[in-house]
């Protein structure tokens, strides 16, 4: 990746994520896994997905569909720094006079699919990717899951037929950030082995750094030369990435926090951002 592309990703990364902080006020967002998964969604947007403001309607588009609903306010602000809606819009969340709400609403710019009730946006996409097999259309299609999502028993129907069908322009991301709502998913009911799961079923399976950019480059250029099969990316991320002091906290599952507090964790997520520049600086000299 050239670092003129890898720091446009890191410089919008960075706007989702002040934008997503900022939403965790007046009434609140599950703002820990809204961070994990901002990279994930910004890459997807900016390097894989044929999806644009301009083309949402056509049929050649792309679909992306965020099955961990709860994780919106990163999808909205991938949306708004892209163009999609009016950046002004995000000061909306949660009020009555516009459907920037809790979950993923049809209503915005888009979003392909209402999503709330984990564990069935998996089976739309598989839908929408025989539909798309049917017609002999080339669209990509990506699935974001969570993974504490992956004890509903739906997904794995879903991720069964998906292989039987041979699906392979279908792709699901899970965003393993190690939590199921304020517990450890390994602690609640245990995931592991999951990679050897995804196989079992028949599917291609993948892993990276789901924060790491450069990371999440080299598994979707593997992806992309996969065929014959659906393929899954078990994406390792960090619950709160960007703010060290909610990173990994079970209890930083939900937050509403007072206009001093975000002005804390603004703060605090610029600061690390300069700790990082530095410390890169430092290992190329």
């Amino acid at each position: 990746m050239k670092e003129a592309e890898l720091k446009d990703l890191q410089a919008v990364s960075l706007k989702v994520r002040e934008h997503i902080i900022k939403m965790s006020g007046s009434g609140g967002c599950f703002i820990g896994a809204s961070l994990s998964c901002a990279d994930i969604i910004v890459y997807l947007y900016k390097k894989i997905l044929n999806i644009t403001p301009f083309n949402l309607k056509h049929e050649s588009r792309d679909y992306m569909f965020l099955s961990k609903g709860h994780d919106v306010p990163a999808l909205y602000a991938v949306l708004a720094e892209l163009g999609f809606i009016e950046k002004n819009r995000l000061k909306n969340h949660l009020k009555t006079n516009d459907n920037i709400y809790w979950h993923p609403n049809t209503n915005i710019p888009g979003i392909e699919f209402h999503s709330g009730s984990l564990g069935h946006l998996i089976s739309v996409a598989m839908g929408v990717a025989y539909d798309c097999v049917l017609k002999n259309s080339s669209n990509k299609i990506v699935v974001v899951l969570g993974d504490g999502e992956l004890n509903e028993g739906s997904v794995w129907e879903a991720v069964q037929i998906s292989s039987a069908m041979k699906l392979d322009n279908l792709t699901a991301v899970v965003d393993r950030n190690q939590f199921q709502a304020n517990v450890r998913t390994e602690h609640l009911i245990p995931l592991e082995p999951l990679e050897r799961k995804f196989e079992a079923f028949g599917w291609n399976v993948f892993s990276c750094d789901g924060n790491d950019f450069e990371s999440l480059e080299e598994s979707f250029l593997q992806i992309k030369s996969s065929r014959g099969r659906p393929s899954v990316l078990i994406a390792d991320t960090i619950r709160g990435k960007g703010l060290p002091s909610i990173e990994s906290r079970a209890d930083r599952w939900f937050c509403n926090f007072s206009e001093k507090e975000i002005e804390g964790l603004l703060n605090e997520l610029h600061t690390k951002e300069k700790t990082n520049l530095i410390s890169e600086t430092l290992m190329v000299r």
